[in-house]
């Protein structure tokens, strides 16, 4: 316990499945960034049915710095996450990915924070994509940015309500709230989906949670997320994503929907065209890649997360878009189910 009475309990949730090059790695710079916080601070881990070494890892971890492991049958991060929550104590909860390295003196300014600004009840952790040398990584980082850039061009300490919650960062990657909104949201969480494992796990929760209490960010809450680093696995999470897009948007009126629906309509067109005018429109897909590039630099993606969005958005579209018309069918079935 901390001999401050004024400084509130911390849990950490960390969902894993088959991590055994990170979960370490992600341990230890939490604990170290609560060491030189001098904040106690309780780590839930829950392994979502991991068929690599990441269990003795966890083994490993729990033994020489007391963790609490939880190991569950594989049923995607959302179960993960809840159980967690659910076996935690702390009155603050973060959720905290498997591949994100908490920056060494990020728990002191959250520390600081809900000392002197306990109604500050919120906060969506600071995102540094480590892309330098992961141009797949890169990628995602860069292209987050134009709908982010109101925060991503000029990072300051700022909130958001429901009105703005398309247009900055948000998700569960590092994030912390009070105990009563997670459990709220975890609660009245539902998807489009029947099945739970491809279902929005963050922007559904995030979004009831933005409608009860505004969302702090500040650059100084900050952490490096380690992306997927082969063409295979960038590959397979354009396609998840543009399935979680669905459920995350689709019921949602906004920009985001907005973009959704306009990105499949140029789909369509793209393709009637190509059939027409194959030569003509690679490179009118060629120019376009190169623009959104000079686009995203602008709204401040680094030079290599720029480079990245010009060599791999046509690869991302193809994915994402199949992914989404995924994503509408099983809608559509879970709705016909349903009645």
């Amino acid at each position: 316990m901390s001999a401050n009475p004024l400084l509130p309990s911390l849990s950490v949730v960390i969902p894993v499945y088959n991590e055994q090059d990170w979960i370490e790695r992600s341990v230890g710079a939490l604990l170290a960034s609560a060491s030189a916080a001098d904040w106690p601070i309780e780590v839930v881990v829950v392994d979502d049915g991991s068929t690599d070494a990441t269990p003795s890892r966890l083994d490993d971890l729990r033994e020489r710095h007391g963790i609490t492991v939880i190991g569950q049958a594989n049923s995607g991060r959302f179960e993960a996450r809840r159980a967690g929550i659910a076996k935690s104590s702390g009155e603050w909860v973060a959720l905290l990915d498997s591949r994100v390295i908490v920056d060494e003196h990020t728990l002191t300014f959250l520390r600081d924070q809900l000392v002197e600004h306990p109604e500050r009840a919120v906060w969506n952790g600071h995102i540094n994509v480590a892309s330098e040398h992961n141009p797949y990584a890169g990628f995602m980082a860069g292209l987050v940015k134009v709908p982010w850039r109101k925060y991503c061009a000029n990072p300051r300490l700022m909130s958001y309500g429901i009105e703005e919650f398309d247009v900055y960062p948000k998700g569960t990657t590092f994030f912390c709230a009070r105990r009563g909104l997670l459990e709220g949201s975890v609660t009245a969480f539902a998807s489009l989906f029947d099945d739970i494992r491809f279902a929005s796990d963050d922007t559904r929760m995030l979004r009831w949670i933005a409608e009860r209490e505004r969302i702090w960010l500040a650059p100084e809450l900050s952490a490096t997320y380690n992306g997927r680093d082969s063409f295979k696995k960038f590959t397979q999470q354009a396609y998840f994503r543009g399935t979680t897009y669905v459920d995350s948007y689709i019921a949602s009126p906004g920009p985001a929907r907005n973009a959704l629906f306009g990105a499949l309509a140029a789909g369509v067109v793209g393709l009637v065209f190509a059939a027409k005018k194959p030569k003509t429109t690679l490179a009118a897909g060629v120019l376009g890649a190169v623009a959104a590039g000079e686009v995203v630099k602008k709204c401040g993606a680094t030079g290599p997360e720029a480079r990245a969005v010009t060599k791999l958005l046509p690869v991302f579209a193809g994915g994402f878009g199949a992914g989404v018309l995924r994503g509408l069918a099983m809608a559509v079935r879970a709705q016909l189910r349903r009645r």
